[in-house]
């Protein structure tokens, strides 16, 4: 098999992408440190809960939406959980099943929070943006994310660490 080497446009791209993800990632987990002594990580936790129905979530699920594996959430929510910022409860439809439950404090934190968050995105990344380049970013990315997946059309289904079950889980009623 012959190795297809990155074309020097592509080499450029490609570390430019590398440079700017690993800046924007420390930059914002820097300001949520400061805010609300978090990593990014645990505020998108906080995030995907508050805009899940009755701010809860089939951990599987929210393993699928934070794209980490299921044994870094539970880690991620036992320090939420110490944090009084979310709380596990039982699946009754499915015993083995466990939901995370953001709470009343975790929603203030995330509430008193986010204005900081978003300022920090919107300065880091959209303000050095055209409108026509944030389009080009959310369909290069979506694009990106599907094929990673397997959602292509004719595209087996990705290897991803989150996507991987035994069986489907059924919603928690």
């Amino acid at each position: 098999m012959t190795t297809r080497w990155l074309t020097p446009e592509e080499q450029r791209a490609w570390r430019a992408y590398i440079a700017a993800t690993h800046l924007l990632e420390d930059a914002i987990d820097r300001q949520l440190q400061q805010d609300a002594g978090m990593p990014h990580l645990y505020y998108s936790i906080l995030a995907n809960l508050s805009e899940s129905p009755e701010r809860r979530l089939r951990m599987t699920e929210l393993a699928e939406r934070s794209k980490i594996t299921r044994s870094r959430l539970t880690y991620a929510v036992a320090r939420l959980e110490k944090d009084g910022l979310v709380r596990r409860e039982g699946c009754p439809s499915d015993k083995r099943g466990s939901v995370a439950a953001l709470t009343d404090e975790g929603m203030a934190v995330l509430e008193r929070t986010a204005p900081g968050h978003v300022d920090t995105v919107r300065a880091l990344l959209f303000d050095r943006l055209t409108p026509r380049q944030v389009e080009q970013l959310e369909e290069i990315f979506t694009g990106v994310a599907q094929g990673l997946q397997g959602e292509d059309p004719g595209e087996p289904p990705g290897d991803v660490p989150w996507l991987r079950r035994s069986a489907p889980s059924s919603p928690c009623s």
